[in-house]
């Protein structure tokens, strides 16, 4: 009797989608403090302590030469031997030549200090930052494909069949330790994931038919995605300093475990359900220029974000001189203004205006991105993620109902690919965003990048004004 009513339980439907967006986002930015400490302690670090034994006696004099007064006034007196030399090699080596002969003195800096090697850092924002895009790009080769298969199979497979991707991918990042099988790992994770967001969003729309009641859930579902980005990068943070890499995913495939045993209750995953009406095809959508400007503005409003993941920490460890746990903990702001967001425009969004509420958003991210390289610690960071989140959450909560609702009035109510889009254009900010915003850190630092994106977001606001009324098709009056 309860699994025939939890069956028939459009709530029950909603908890499902729920959890495997959180799972889905947890895993997102879990990686997002733990990756680059993790990759420059194994690659620069590791690979300059198998050298430096051999070189600490010659290493340590010639270190006391003419770059000692250079970079006095940036180190005390127990430092300023390490950071003696020009030549990264020469100063990773000097480093660990510096360490070994006197503990008390040069070890409690390092912790905290400024990490050494600014070329391998530089180097490293490119790296991290394809990393992190992989597995938007792979999303988005995917999505697609599986809108169609939603169209013809339903939803409760492709859900299913993320489940047992993401499970996979989970399980990879806890175990991995090269560059290589992490990028497989994160590469995997946007294949579940595709079937995860565009099955549960469309299950969710075909569920709750009235446009209120949509709005509400699809605000709720979003709380999901806002909870996994809110817990996932302090909890990364936290638990690789004090427990361990492995530890945050092996907690998270446990957690998956549990979504999984859910979906087998509730879902029938082998139940095969078509549609009973032809969906409106992918490329008839996609010229609609109504559902363009929606999904321009879910792609521009994310691709903020998704370029601070991988640049923000590595900007923190070279300016702010950052320990690990504090990479993550400086996305909280955002991932806490989001879930509030979220939460309140789903319901506000509809009375104010779906097309104001993005509007505002859209100019509220590009204000916040502006100020984001003024602050000069953990602290002043605090506003610009807030302020960002609070309008990335106003954003998503109104355009992701409105996806659904230009379906309805100028297409077919079918909405498997109305929702690959939606979730196409979310994954090109957050492949793009990563992938660019890396090699534009490079080429010209991080407080341009930052204002490059924030114009942008203010410049495409104006846009959502055409969403204000937007025309039904004949047929549809």
């Amino acid at each position: 009797r309860w699994l025939a009513a939890g069956r028939a339980s459009r709530r029950l439907v909603l908890v499902v989608v729920f959890v495997a967006l959180l799972l889905d986002n947890m895993l997102l930015t879990v990686v997002v403090p733990i990756i680059p400490t993790f990759l420059y302690t194994t690659e620069y670090e590791g690979a300059d302590s198998s050298v430096a034994p051999a070189q600490t006696e010659p290493a340590s004099p010639a270190l006391k030469a003419p770059p000692f007064s250079s970079m006095f006034s940036y180190f005390d007196n127990t430092t300023v031997i390490v950071s003696g030399s020009t030549n990264t090699t020469e100063l990773a080596n000097g480093t660990e030549s510096s360490r070994l002969p006197q503990p008390p003195a040069s070890s409690p800096p390092l912790p905290s200090g400024c990490p050494e090697g600014e070329e391998f850092l530089a180097k490293e924002n490119v790296r991290v930052g394809l990393l992190f895009a992989s597995k938007a790009l792979v999303q988005l080769v995917f999505n697609p494909s599986v809108g169609l298969l939603t169209n013809r199979i339903g939803y409760h497979i492709p859900m299913f069949i993320g489940f047992i991707i993401m499970f996979v991918s989970t399980v990879m990042f806890a175990f991995s330790g090269t560059y290589t099988l992490l990028f497989i790992a994160r590469a995997l994770q946007g294949i579940g994931s595709s079937f995860s967001s565009v099955a549960g969003l469309g299950m969710l729309a075909s569920v709750y038919t009235d446009d209120f009641e949509r709005g509400n859930a699809m605000g709720i579902a979003l709380g999901g995605l806002a909870l996994g980005v809110l817990i996932g990068a302090p909890f990364g943070s936290v638990m690789y300093e004090f427990v361990g890499k492995s530890s945050p995913f092996l907690v998270l495939a446990f957690l998956a475990l549990l979504d999984g045993a859910l979906q087998l209750c509730i879902l029938q995953p082998s139940k095969i359900s078509p549609e009973s009406t032809k969906g409106t095809p992918l490329f008839t959508l996609l010229r609609d220029p109504y559902i363009l400007v929606a999904a321009g503005a879910l792609c521009f409003s994310n691709m903020g974000v998704a370029m601070l993941e991988p640049t923000l920490p590595i900007w923190m460890m070279q300016t702010m001189c950052s320990p690990k746990w504090q990479l993550g903990m400086a996305f909280l702001p955002a991932s806490i203004s989001y879930l509030i967001g979220t939460n309140l425009f789903g319901i506000l969004a509809n009375k104010m205006g779906r097309w104001l509420c993005s509007l505002i958003g859209m100019a509220v991210v590009g204000i916040s991105l502006l100020c984001v390289p003024l602050a000069k610690n953990i602290y002043g960071l605090i506003g610009p993620n807030g302020g960002l989140g609070f309008a990335i959450g106003m954003v998503d909560s109104s355009m992701m109902p409105i996806m659904g609702y230009l379906v309805d009035l100028r297409h077919t109510s079918v909405y498997g690919n109305v929702y690959a889009i939606a979730d196409v254009a979310f994954c090109m900010g957050f492949a793009i965003g990563p992938s660019t915003g890396g090699a534009i850190v490079r080429a010209i630092g991080f407080p341009w990048l930052m204002i490059i994106i924030g114009v942008i977001n203010i410049a495409y606001a104006p846009l959502c004004w055409y969403l204000r009324n937007p025309p039904a098709k004949e047929e549809k009056i």
